[in-house]
């Protein structure tokens, strides 16, 4: 189907009335050239080849060129469409993605670029970035169907002006240990040595950590910073009770309001819990300075009783990592029980953008859509058949042996990389159980996270990530900011013993200053936007 005249008259209208101010461009659909080239399903995606510039975030973990690796010469094959890839390290990307917004000088689209909500949202109305609505509905079946099975995910990616203008990194909801990210283990076998069961409560878990301490003199509690633990804690002291995706607000239980939970009581006395942890010396005293490469090395050791972080077995050693399984959600000292620092399946909102300096809109799309299908995510997950990967007699499908077990000595990831683009991360697509080989997917992961599950904040319950207006985003960049930095730097110092708890109203009275009242009510107006019906 192709767009019609009536249709392009009503992209226009749409965008004039949405947009105002001077400097600002409209979209006005695909041109009847590229209409002309396109096929509509199937490959090749265009009959005549085309080339696209692409500029993509470069990680250390991932390819260096992608203008030469498998799974994207195996894709130009396939869709007829050439795309030259702009390489920018990561630690220069915002400022060359800046430079390439600032100078008028677009490439046709930003891949794995980590474009966050309010620059989306900014260059979208200015016509910048294209709206991708129509184009999603008539182009992007793989796509369009996975905002049709989870709202919360087209919730995500909706701008405060209704249109949609990214495709974003998806965990797919059902893929439970991946949404879970760092999780909780226990060294079980000094458990078993202390003769104690899987501590099931947040006092069992102190009783565990001290008898770690006095009766096997080791270290009860490491992590590569505090937060893992304390986002941990946080369902069990009935806090982020509408998930993760946004910091530090939930809902109050008992008006139904947006709450700033950093001033509650239910905060306070989470502090005070990890606070005496710290205080008797059941965590690890320098959590607040680790180096990473340092901690990473005592859990391969095994020097840690018990761990917040990604599967050990996997990331830190084979031998001593196995010896940790995963812990239970703990029920808090007022019952609560739940996993909450789980957040909306959208990870990366702004994973893939189009310019409005892009002549191929649709043939793009279609380009894009693909690695939300089956077949895209196994190429771009697995790569080719007989060169990366080869199914098992069950069906299923394992990566060959040169690449488990590289003739280098290189680690998967550094093997994968000479074939495949996901290591690194920021992508468009979805994660998900059937083709993604990473850590989420190990046996200790899926065996952790099977523990949690139970407890996991149900996706209904789940607040999306709150997308704000330019003024909104203008005032939160100000006061909200602080507020924000405030907030991590007290819950440290509260921990640490730095600042006495008995300054607690002095630092709730301190946040109230900063402009609380108006922080929440910002909050307040992105969320009735959200589920509020004002986006549909």
């Amino acid at each position: 189907m192709r767009y019609s005249k009536l249709f392009t008259v009503v992209v226009i209208f749409a965008l004039l009335t949405a947009c105002s101010g001077g400097g600002q461009q409209t979209f006005t659909g695909p041109t009847d050239q590229e209409l002309d080239n396109l096929n509509e399903s199937g490959m090749p995606i265009v009959n005549e080849e085309i080339t696209l510039n692409f500029f993509a975030g470069q990680a250390p973990a991932t390819n260096p060129d992608w203008n030469d690796v498998l799974i994207f010469n195996e894709y130009e094959e396939r869709s007829n469409i050439n795309i030259e890839w702009r390489m920018v390290p990561s630690d220069s990307i915002a400022e060359q993605r800046n430079l390439a917004f600032g100078s008028g000088s677009l490439p046709d689209a930003f891949h794995s670029s980590g474009i966050g909500l309010s620059d989306i949202s900014k260059y979208g109305e200015q016509g910048v970035l294209i709206p991708l609505n129509d184009l999603i509905d008539e182009y992007a079946p793989n796509f369009k169907k996975i905002l049709d099975d989870y709202p919360v995910i087209k919730d995500a990616i909706t701008m405060p002006d209704g249109n949609i203008y990214s495709f974003p990194l998806i965990s797919d909801p059902d893929f439970a240990s991946h949404r879970i990210q760092a999780r909780p283990f226990i060294n079980k076998v000094w458990l078993d040595e202390l003769g104690m069961e899987m501590p099931e409560t947040t006092e069992e878990f102190y009783q565990y950590l001290t008898a770690v301490k006095s009766d096997l003199g080791e270290i009860p509690f490491g992590g590569p910073y505090i937060n893992t633990l304390t986002q941990y804690l946080l369902g069990s002291f009935g806090l982020a009770n509408r998930g993760g995706s946004n910091s530090y607000i939930d809902e109050d239980p008992e008006t139904g309001e947006v709450r700033f939970y950093p001033v509650s009581e239910e905060y306070k006395e989470m502090l005070e819990y990890v606070h005496k942890l710290y205080d008797e010396r059941l965590i690890e005293q320098n959590i607040f300075s680790i180096d990473h490469y340092q901690f990473m090395t005592n859990l391969g050791e095994g020097m840690y009783g018990s761990v917040v972080w990604f599967a050990p077995e996997e990331v830190a050693s084979k031998e001593k990592g196995k010896n940790y399984v995963g812990m239970p959600t703990l029920e808090g000292p007022d019952g609560d029980k739940l996993l909450t620092k789980v957040g909306d399946p959208v990870l990366n909102a702004g994973a893939f953008v189009i310019t409005n300096a892009n002549e191929h809109p649709a043939s793009t799309v279609r380009w894009i859509d693909y690695f939300y299908g089956q077949e895209g995510m196994k190429l771009f997950f697995m790569g080719v058949e007989g060169k990366t990967f080869e199914k098992a007699e069950d069906g299923s499908l394992k990566f060959m042996d040169h690449i488990i077990n590289s003739k280098e000595g290189l680690p998967f990831e550094e093997e994968a990389k000479k074939y495949l683009t996901f290591p690194g991360g920021g992508f468009p697509s979805m994660v998900n159980k059937d083709f993604f080989q990473g850590v989420a997917n190990a046996p200790q992961s899926l065996e952790a996270s099977e523990k949690l599950e139970p407890d996991m904040i149900p996706d209904d319950q789940i607040w999306p990530t709150l997308t704000h207006t330019k003024d909104e985003i203008d005032q939160l960049q100000g006061f909200g900011t602080d507020i924000e930095k405030y907030v991590g730097e007290m819950r440290d110092k509260f921990i640490s013993g730095d600042e006495p708890l008995s300054e607690w109203d002095s630092y709730v009275t301190e946040i109230e200053k900063m402009g609380l009242e108006e922080y929440i009510k910002i909050k307040s107006a992105a969320l009735e936007r959200k589920v509020g019906g004002d986006d549909e």
